[in-house]
């Protein structure tokens, strides 16, 4: 197949995106024709070298972004379009993998354009992926279908500044004794995460959590044990075997630098270690939180289970999960039997169905 991987991005995952892609490169079939297209720091796309690629997989580099390379611009209708000194000409593509962890990947806008331009694409559409992106929305449709989440208080950006949430925090705070967890409504990878002790801390974890959302969810520490569950599929689902993750004595809790930087941050179990009935229930969650909120080719959904009570409570789901040589995600697929470059076919064809399936719709009476 003709592919195009995005990588990079705006957002403060960047450079977990560029991790990401490189090791897709390594682990694609090379009978695949790979366009690269690497987008800055300032979200310009940029057509990047074949041997780029080459290098990659020969000499394990990590992927880079080069801006002096062709621009892509997406063209409604025409897929994408590379503008050079040659002057224009289409991209072939049957398909496009987007790696574009948090903001202006993950959370349905990329999604749009990609629908606009008429192009198959890796992952949950428009709507699944605002949806997953925004926590505080996904939990209150969670919460509307019966399922367990993780409690929570949600402030807007307006109510902070126009200091009208004081009540809100005044609730947080006795709903949930102290510590407290503080978290952008919408980011990944725990970018803007803080564990809050007094209300001091509280007050700069707020304003902290604001620089990277217009929306903060704030949660009780839960003493718990951290599962995460693959799911693949569009309509027929795939509910992979459960992983744990237990921060080793250098990570307070499962951070970006535990997840992204650390090689023995954390501890990953597959299966997690939880007894039987425990493991299939986080999997029966997973496959139910996933339906809900209307997700479609892949993605992680994550788990605290109460260490005090056994309770098994949905956190938040990934519909572009790290792909990077320590993301669970991959690794918990393989366990379940599908190797990293079948997971990539799969979900590729994934795409390519939903897509089909869509330009079969009606979008006039006529």
């Amino acid at each position: 197949m003709k592919i195009a991987l995005l990588f990079g991005g705006k957002s403060g995952e960047h450079e977990v995106s560029i991790n990401s892609a490189s090791n897709i490169v390594r682990q694609l079939d090379p009978r695949h024709k790979l366009s690269l297209i690497g987008i800055s720091h300032d979200g310009v796309w940029y057509l990047q070298p074949d041997s780029l690629a080459a290098s990659c997989r020969e000499d394990e580099a990590k992927l880079q972004i080069r801006t002096d390379c062709p621009q892509v611009l997406v063209a409604p209708g025409k897929g994408l379009r590379v503008y050079g000194n040659f002057g224009a000409a289409d991209l072939p593509l049957d398909v496009v993998i987007p790696v574009l962890h948090g903001s202006f990947g993950e959370d349905g806008t990329v999604q749009g354009l990609l629908e606009c331009a008429d192009l198959a694409y890796v992952g949950a559409d428009v709507a699944g992926s605002a949806i997953a992106m925004n926590k505080a929305l996904a939990k209150r449709l969670w919460q509307a279908a019966g399922l367990p989440v993780v409690p929570f208080e949600a402030i807007s950006h307006y109510q902070w500044s126009e200091q009208q949430a004081a009540p809100i925090v005044a609730e947080a705070i006795q709903r949930f004794g102290w510590p407290l967890f503080v978290k952008p409504a919408g980011t990944g990878s725990s970018v803007g995460t803080a564990k809050a002790l007094d209300a001091a801390s509280l007050q700069a974890a707020v304003e902290q959590a604001f620089k990277f959302d217009t929306a903060v969810l704030i949660e009780p520490f839960i003493a718990a044990i951290e599962v995460e569950c693959a799911v693949l599929g569009n309509g027929q689902l795939q509910v992979f075997p459960p992983g744990e993750v237990a921060p080793t004595a250098t990570h307070e809790f499962y951070d970006y630098d535990a997840k992204y930087i650390d090689p023995t941050g954390a501890e990953l179990f597959i299966p997690a270690r939880l007894p039987a009935e425990q493991l299939e229930r986080v999997r029966h969650l997973a496959a139910q939180a996933y339906a809900t909120a209307g997700l479609a080719g892949m993605a992680r959904i994550d788990f605290f289970v109460d260490r005090k009570n056994g309770a098994i409570l949905l956190n938040e789901a990934n519909t572009i999960p790290g792909f990077t040589e320590i993301s669970l995600y991959p690794r918990m697929c393989l366990a379940g039997g599908l190797n990293y470059p079948q997971l990539l076919d799969r979900l590729m064809e994934l795409a390519i169905e939903r897509h089909q399936t869509r330009r079969q719709l009606q979008f006039t009476n006529r």
